[in-house]
């Protein structure tokens, strides 16, 4: 039977350690804010909850990672210390660099979906001297993480480079249905992203970024003109502005390359 560590148990840390309980692990678990699951052991500090843990599972905040560590690592033997929390691959490879330091295996691991409704069975990628064991370990007990050969810093780049993607675009699709409320038009608005979100393929990548360069002169004045729309109802323009100004920037440095 695996006896796991689980630092953070809010919502992400709580469903986990949950179903690890039910798929019949040991749950050690710790948070100096929230009370644990049932079934979960409810310790003192970082250190206890890893004392006699094969795995220890960070999953507090990008904020708290580096302290939990500092703060954990005197209750480690043996065990592979895995970091879930949304960092830079720079943090991630100072927590590698720290765990090294004090003889522990270190494993960056990134979460790629949303826990709730998932719990352990959230997809996950891991990276690092520690990624193979944290995936037998995890795996042998119902969750799904995919391996990389690469060095801590490699899951959280992954992670974070989709959230470039899809974070921004759910901020577009949000910034742009508050001005079309705000212009009476939420409706229309709303039906037009969908038939564009819908009618998405495999080219769709190759036109925006083509189109972007070869007409990026004419679409910042666009999104100038669009940025000013927006002030004009109301709407504060941060994704507008922020689309204007890389347009601006395409502009200079495709100039450049002639």
């Amino acid at each position: 039977m695996s006896t796991i560590a689980v630092l953070g148990l809010g919502e992400a840390g709580g469903a986990i350690a949950g179903d690890l309980v039910a798929a019949g692990a040991v749950v050690r678990g710790y948070d100096p804010a929230v009370s644990a699951p049932e079934g979960v052991l409810d310790t003192g500090s970082e250190a206890d909850a890893a004392t006699g843990a094969e795995l220890v599972l960070s999953v507090n905040s990008a904020k708290a990672c580096v302290d939990a560590l500092r703060a954990g690592v005197g209750g480690v033997d043996g065990a592979v210390w895995a970091d879930l929390n949304t960092a830079s691959p720079g943090t991630k490879r100072e927590l590698a660099g720290i765990a090294t330091a004090h003889g522990i295996t270190f494993a960056d691991v990134a979460i790629m979906a949303p826990v709730p409704g998932n719990g352990l069975r959230t997809p996950m990628l891991a990276s690092g001297a520690g990624a193979a064991r944290v995936a037998e370990l995890l795996g042998g007990l119902g969750a799904s993480v995919e391996v990389l050969d690469g060095e801590p810093g490699m899951a959280a780049s992954k992670k974070l480079l989709r959230s470039v993607f899809f974070k921004g675009l759910a901020a577009a699709v949000v910034e742009a249905l508050e001005a079309g409320r705000a212009a009476g038009c939420e409706p229309w608005l709303r039906e037009n992203i969908v038939a564009e979100l819908a009618s998405a393929d495999e080219s769709t990548v190759d036109r925006l970024v083509t189109g972007t360069h070869r007409h990026a002169v004419r679409r910042a004045d666009e999104m100038a003109a669009a940025t000013d729309m927006l002030t004009e109802l109301g709407v504060r323009p941060s994704m507008a502005a922020a689309t204007r100004d890389l347009l601006v920037r395409l502009t200079s440095s495709d100039r450049g390359l002639e």
